[in-house]
């Protein structure tokens, strides 16, 4: 039996399966971007398809310290238009 892969949310730290879960992917060009397919090439972070999640990774400025770099305002509005539309 194949194992399914975990990954950790960085709003609630809790590691669930990598298929339930938004992954936000930085590429080489420093290009943030949501990944719906989870195989997109670059560093990826995982987050719930959970409206609490992400605004506490927000505040926390999780994101930002996961890629080392200034986030968006656009990709955050996304990721809320993403999980408040499913």
């Amino acid at each position: 039996m194949k194992s399914i892969p975990q990954r950790t949310c960085i709003g609630c730290n809790v590691k669930k399966d990598k298929k339930d879960l938004i992954r936000i992917v930085k590429d080489n060009q420093d290009n943030i971007s949501i990944d719906r397919t989870g195989k997109a090439n670059g560093r990826g972070a995982y987050i719930c398809d959970n409206i609490d999640c992400l605004e506490k990774a927000i505040k926390n400025k999780r994101i930002e310290k996961s890629f080392k770099l200034q986030i968006d305002e656009s990709i955050y509005e996304n990721l809320r238009n993403l999980i408040n539309n499913k």
